[in-house]
């Protein structure tokens, strides 16, 4: 049985290459942990998860922050969203198009959700109101992103879909600066993953036992 622990020690510490290849055995292994975890551990995860976020200075003081529902096992967000409405932030849900970008609309609770199938695709939760548009995303303080692993560099490597490769460059060619934090269990911030030219790195990771910073990103 593959756990975190095997992934760190069998696979991180031989990654060289930074091909598709590698990218797509590290995503399968670390799914494969995922979907092994029992929900009473994911839902606790998810409760600590936000419990540290809040601690972030960035999302205290955000205004908007773009962020996401998880699904099935990965780590939670709803605890988190429904703390940042409470405050008084505004929270931006990403909502996928058929090209793979990403629209965005306004979270007010799990009311304000639809359940949506792109597809063959896993079920999403989306903002059932009205759509702002993909550029509404760089009126955020903060981007919350979903992955699979982070490493030492802040690099992150995210599940292949590319949407959020979109909004990473849509943000730099806006010229906006949001401070981007990736969300992840502990034990998937790894020491290296496979990285491209394209893929940029994050400030921060978030996971259930505390925040991890790298000042270079």
């Amino acid at each position: 049985m593959r756990t975190f622990k095997t992934i760190r020690k069998q696979r991180v510490s031989h990654i060289a290459g930074k091909t598709d290849s590698d990218k797509r055995r590290l995503r399968r292994d670390l799914l494969s942990v995922r979907r092994g975890l029992p929900a009473d551990v994911v839902r606790d995860r998810g409760r600590s998860l936000a419990e540290r976020a809040l601690d972030l200075p960035e999302l205290a003081r955000a205004r908007t922050v773009a962020a996401y529902v998880s699904v099935e096992t990965e780590p939670g967000t709803v605890a988190l969203l429904d703390a940042l409405c409470a405050r008084g932030v505004r929270v931006l849900l990403p909502a996928l198009l058929p090209d793979h970008d990403l629209d965005w609309g306004a979270y007010t609770g799990e009311g304000s959700l639809a359940r949506v199938r792109h597809g063959g695709r896993m079920a999403l939760f989306e903002p059932a109101g009205d759509r702002l548009g993909p550029d509404a995303v760089t009126d955020a303080d903060v981007v919350l992103l979903p992955g699979l692993a982070v490493d030492a560099r802040g690099m992150r490597l995210g599940r292949g879909g590319g949407s959020y490769d979109r909004v990473l460059a849509r943000l730099e060619r806006s010229g906006a600066r949001p401070a981007l934090v990736v969300l992840l269990y502990d034990a998937e911030v790894l020491e290296r993953v496979p990285a491209e030219a394209h893929d940029r790195p994050v400030q921060a990771v978030v996971t259930p036992s505390g925040i991890r910073r790298f000042p270079g990103a």
